[in-house]
């Protein structure tokens, strides 16, 4: 039983890691990425689609992205959806897909992405404590019922501690890269 807690709190904070890196992929660093577009939505009959779903997203050079929907007829919805994504980019129609030339980042530009990704780390740190504050008080519990005994309790807390750490220093990790990335010139 404690072994499934510890199981199920490890798990709990790898969802945690992978929400991390796919909101870090969604902020611009100096390049095109498609998935900047992710949290975009297109209204298609009346639904609101994520616009992957409907569309072609490729990046044809380092600073534009290009996306070409399967139905022709989504090309000014696609426009008016990115223009009100609020994602710092001016779309432009050909008719046939939509436009993003993605204009260089300034400094002050880079240093609030730095912001926003050093604020979404301390987010998710605060997550994998909370699931470490979680899994201690379910050892305390069964220790207090007489499941496992105190000696059984400071390992699962130390076992605990040790996942925690690793989370954490993961977190670092990613950030470290993702701030990297964005101060690159």
């Amino acid at each position: 039983m404690p072994e499934t807690i510890l199981l199920e709190a490890e798990e709990k904070m790898e969802h945690t890691l992978q929400a991390l890196h796919r909101d870090f992929s969604t902020v611009r660093s100096g390049r095109a990425n498609p998935k900047m577009l992710e949290r975009v939505n297109v209204s298609y009959y009346g639904v609101e689609t994520p616009i992957n779903q409907v569309a072609s997203i490729s990046v044809p050079e380092g600073n534009q992205i290009y996306i070409k929907p399967y139905d022709k007829t989504l090309v000014s919805e696609i426009e008016r959806a990115i223009f009100g994504a609020n994602i710092g980019v001016t779309p432009s129609n050909d008719g046939i897909g939509v436009r993003i030339v993605l204009p260089p980042m300034t400094e002050e530009n880079r240093r609030n992405s730095v912001k926003t990704i050093h604020k979404m780390a301390e987010d998710s740190k605060i997550a994998i404590r909370n699931i470490r504050r979680d899994a201690i008080a379910h050892f305390k519990k069964m220790e207090k019922d007489s499941a496992i005994t105190e000696d059984d309790l400071v390992y699962y807390q130390d076992e605990t501690q040790k996942l925690t750490d690793k989370f954490t220093e993961k977190i670092d990790e990613y950030f470290k890269e993702k701030e990297k990335d964005i101060m690159h010139i």
